[in-house]
């Protein structure tokens, strides 16, 4: 038999072509490895050595007018242990250890903690964040060039000046794993705030340790904003505001709508989420609702702060004369129904102007059974209620009832006798505070003013289309106010003080011994000028204050502390 024969049997032929089909398929596979996946695996083995990570940018300020800081970043250093591969502690390593964890009030454990771990994996561990000044200095002391010690700096947001503003400037939550603004300009000036983030190329060997690092894209810090805030007059208006009260005290420049202050009790302190709080922690904070601002969400009843509004639609639709006389006996019968003046026993003769002073309800019961109530719906609007006022900041729109509103809300009738606690500033009205400030600071400037919070913002006024003569008689009024009427205590030395007083009842007169939440809200709302200093409006709120007494007396501390603040830095 041939040799070639025997070389070619079937046998033969298949495992050649077995073999041949094998060496196809690892060359096919190594071609598309090699080629095909080349660029993948060739950035696979970059990243192998190489890490990127990204360098966070220092969030902008919170300014006052002035530039004093409101909200800006401290920086924070952070302790790190750069383990070397050891299995377990050295003596020395064990006691810095210990000193570490005991400046920083942590719990030592040599098998458990994050030394010991770093240790025996040869990585970078977080020993502790936030190290106070003086521990650092005595790390820095002992470990300086220790190589297990690694010491990091970041930044932090920081609130120097606590719960002050608290309502305007906002606080930080962490969402998804970056800090950003919940409320307050915190939120509403995020994309200005927080900058953009750089990135930083690390080169690094087989254990993770780093051993080169490069900067490929600049981080760019956030920009600051100015707010129209006087930290000065903020301060005033903390202090005299008492912390057992809800309620809230505005100061505005009501020629240009600048806000110089704005507190809002109860308040809180922004510091306290930059770590994160606690579910229980959260839970006791809402129970005295501290997030609601007070200035521009709450809506009041206004009480007598309403009847200058009501006395301009009075004149100017001659329902009544300015040289009018009023006989108050201390009640008013409209059908058979009795209307109560504030005092029950009567004022005696007035004057018009002398019933605005002293807040005595018969002259505005009287104009109520003239006056249709959608007459007075359009006067306050043009003095700015039930529509927004346009600050920058959350706002409600508060209520302006009329006889279509009426029937859209209640389904009923609009009837007489409502207008005459209307014209009081009592049944459906309600207002927030900021709205009340800009419809006062109107009376003396003429036009209404978009109250602002950031000195970026541009100056919009609307002309009151109220009679010029109208509103020398309301501004006469206010002076009578503070003169001889409900505001007395606010006459001050040299400075000049036109005012409105209300007791704003906000429940039924026979339950108000029965609670707190019963008592009538106290409110204060003046325009005030002392010598060449820009005048301001200045109003104030004590939710269930029970009088305007306690709304008053906060006024009157406030000029006093305003008085001396002006006269120590002129």
């Amino acid at each position: 038999m041939a040799i070639s024969s025997i070389l070619l049997t079937p046998k033969i032929m298949r495992c050649m072509y077995a073999c041949i089909a094998f060496i196809m398929i690892i060359c096919g596979r190594l071609f598309y490895l090699q080629v095909m996946c080349g660029p993948y695996f060739f950035t696979q083995s970059i990243n192998n050595f190489l890490r990127t990570e990204k360098i966070k940018p220092q969030r902008g300020n919170i300014l006052d007018r002035q530039g004093t800081l409101l909200a800006t970043n401290r920086p924070v250093i952070h302790i790190y242990w750069s383990g070397t591969g050891n299995r377990r502690l050295s003596k020395e390593q064990e006691d810095i250890g210990k000193t570490i964890c005991m400046l920083c009030d942590l719990i030592y454990d040599k098998e458990k903690n994050a030394i010991a771990r770093a240790e025996r994996t040869k990585s970078i561990k977080l020993i502790a964040s936030d190290i106070p000044f003086s521990q650092l200095c005595i790390l820095e002391e002992r470990y300086g060039q220790h190589p297990n010690i690694k010491l990091k700096t970041s930044c932090k947001r920081y609130y120097p000046y606590g719960t002050q503003a608290s309502h305007v400037i906002g606080y930080l939550g962490n969402i998804t794993k970056e800090m950003q603004g919940i409320m307050g300009l915190e939120k509403l000036e995020q994309e200005h705030l927080r900058g953009s983030e750089g990135t930083l190329l690390k080169t690094v060997n087989s254990v993770g340790i780093p051993l080169n690092q490069k900067k490929i894209e600049e981080e760019m810090h956030g920009n600051s904003v100015y707010t129209t805030l006087d930290i000065h007059i903020q301060n005033i208006a903390e202090k005299v505001f008492p912390l057992e009260h809800k309620g809230t005290i505005l100061i505005i420049n009501p020629s240009d709508g600048s806000i110089r202050a704005l507190v809002s009790r109860p308040s809180f302190d922004p510091n306290i989420f930059l770590d994160g709080i606690s579910t229980h922690q959260w839970d006791t904070l809402q129970q005295n609702q501290p997030f609601l601002n007070r200035a521009t969400q709450a809506c009041y009843a206004i009480g007598s702060v309403f009847k200058l509004i009501t006395i301009s639609a009075a004149l100017e639709n001659h329902l009544i004369d300015i040289d009018s006389t009023w006989h108050c006996k201390g009640f008013f019968y409209y059908g058979k129904r009795k209307y109560w003046c504030n005092n029950h026993f009567g004022h005696g003769i007035l004057s018009t102007l002398e019933a605005i002073a002293h807040s005595c309800n018969i002259l505005f019961f009287d104009i109520g059974t003239k006056i249709d109530i959608d007459l007075l719906a359009s006067y306050a609007y043009r003095f700015g209620l039930g529509r927004k006022t346009g600050v920058l900041l959350p706002e409600k729109e508060g209520i302006v009832p009329s006889r279509a509103w009426k029937h859209e809300h209640r389904g009923e009738p609009w009837w007489q006798g409502e207008t005459l606690s209307s014209t009081i500033g009592q049944s459906y009205f309600s207002a927030t505070p900021i709205q009340v400030a800009r419809y006062i600071g109107a009376i003396f400037t003429g036009y209404l003013a978009r109250p602002r919070i950031l000195l970026s913002e541009p100056v919009e006024l609307t002309p009151l289309s109220i009679a010029p003569e109208t509103r020398e008689f309301l501004k006469e009024s206010m002076k009578l106010v503070v003169k001889q009427g409900t505001g007395k205590m606010m006459r001050i030395k040299d400075i000049e003080v036109y005012a409105k007083t209300s007791t704003a009842q906000v429940s039924e007169l026979s339950k108000r011994k029965q609670a707190t939440k019963h008592l009538e809200h106290g409110w204060f709302a003046s325009y005030v000028s002392y010598k060449d200093y820009e005048p301001f409006t200045m109003i104030i709120v004590v939710e269930h204050a029970g009088s305007s007494q306690i709304a008053t007396t906060i006024g009157r501390e406030f000029l006093l502390q305003y008085k001396a603040l002006m006269d120590r830095s002129a």
